[in-house]
Formats: C-alpha cells, structure tokens, sequence
C-alpha cells in the first residue's frame, strides 16, 4: 500500500509543500487574478517557476486557469473549491507566521 496516502500530512506536504505553492494559493484567497498581478505579489519567483507552480496547482485541481481570447493575451487564476477548502490552513500559517516573527 502508498504509504504517502496512509499518511495525511504527508499526502498534504507533497500537494502544497513546495516554497511557493502555498503564497500562491494564500494570494488567491481573495478572489480571481491576472497571471501578471499575481506573480507580481510573489516576491523572488522566476517566470519559469511561477509558471511551473501554477501548472501543478491547476493539475492538482487546487487552481483553475482561464484564458481570454483577447490582445494582448490575458490569463485568469483563481481557487477551485478544493483549493478553497485550503483556507483555514493557510490563514493559520500566515498568523502562526505573524505571532512568531513578533517573539
């Protein structure tokens, strides 16, 4: 048997654990945004990074993509309910992460 599925968290870490999976997801918890707004607020991700991180995202179903056909091109992210239901976590590392950094 996977031992990756007999254990939650690791099941967890290895779907949102990478360094920028979870400031991508945080930043969409307000709603939809611009492929280039939203890298914009991830301080330090390279193009190439971002771009891979938001395709695992998508293909772990946790974002969508939707592209508009206009000019110049213009692509959407935001939360699929399984990326919404990530909430609560996320909300409590930023607040862990606040209240520690002020120790």
């Amino acid at each position: 048997m996977n031992k990756e599925i007999n254990c939650p968290l690791n099941y967890t870490m290895n779907l949102i654990g990478t360094k920028w999976k979870p400031l991508i997801l945080f930043h969409l918890l307000e709603g939809g945004l611009r492929s280039g707004i939203l890298q914009k607020q991830i301080q330090g991700i390279s193009n190439k990074m971002f771009t891979q991180t938001v395709r695992d995202l998508e293909k772990d179903g946790l974002i969508s993509r939707k592209v508009y056909p206009v000019v110049p091109p213009k692509v959407e992210y935001k939360l699929t309910t399984r990326g919404k239901s990530l909430e609560a976590i996320l909300r409590s590392l930023d607040q862990w992460g606040l209240d520690d950094s002020q120790k």
